[in-house]
């Protein structure tokens, strides 16, 4: 009988491999080096386009909530409680927020959001109040909290000048003596993201510093 194995299996034909050369290693080494040194670069300008429309847009929805509580407290017929002093307030979605008293030598025009609790002058406690008034699902804030490992999204203070002012904590400077905290901004518009508001004629102002 004829063997027949030699033309029913093919022959199979080991060859081994011998890897990359130096020279491949070196080309593909040198090729994600370039790919690096492009994508690097663009994705930081993407990372700092996102904290700027962040902060673009939290200001936004902001000021369009101040005039809500405006525009209700004017078709509410603009209630007060008739006390001494006389304070404004109107309940925007559920929740009683005061607001300024009209006083034209200080130049403050009646009506605006000065937050949940009745006072004469602003602390930055109340500018905190006024964001979790006015915001739908308002991103965590703290007056003292510049963890940068911590859940807190925004930094607030107010200034000797009655402003409240919001940073956006990612977009702040971190401390070279602990880097694991965030420079304390010191109510400044020229470091990080943030945008003021002013309670005696309702102006945010947005700024943006990097």
């Amino acid at each position: 009988m004829t063997n027949m194995s030699n033309n029913i299996y093919p022959r199979v034909h080991l060859t081994k491999s011998s890897g990359f050369t130096l020279i491949e290693l070196v080309i593909v080494v040198v090729i994600l080096g370039f790919l690096a040194a492009t994508a690097i670069p663009k994705f930081l300008d993407l990372t700092e386009q996102a904290k700027q429309a962040n902060i673009e847009g939290m200001a936004g929805g902001f000021a369009t909530g101040v005039s809500l509580a405006r525009a209700q407290w004017e078709a509410e017929a603009r209630p007060n409680d008739g006390g001494t002093p006389r304070r404004n307030f109107v309940n925007y979605d559920g929740i009683t927020v005061y607001l300024t008293v009209e006083d034209v030598p200080n130049n403050v025009r009646p009506g605006y959001i000065l937050g949940t609790t009745p006072v004469s002058a602003i602390a930055s406690v109340n500018c905190i109040e006024v964001w979790n008034a006015i915001l739908q699902q308002p991103p965590t804030t703290s007056t003292n909290d510049l963890d940068v490992n911590s859940s807190v999204d925004y930094f607030v203070s107010k200034d000797g000048s009655n402003l409240c002012h919001y940073y956006l904590k990612a977009s702040l400077a971190r401390s070279t003596v602990d880097s694991t905290l965030y420079l304390d901004p010191s109510s400044s518009t020229t470091v990080g993201n943030s945008f003021t508001y002013e309670p005696a004629n309702s102006s945010v102002i947005v700024y943006v510093n990097n």
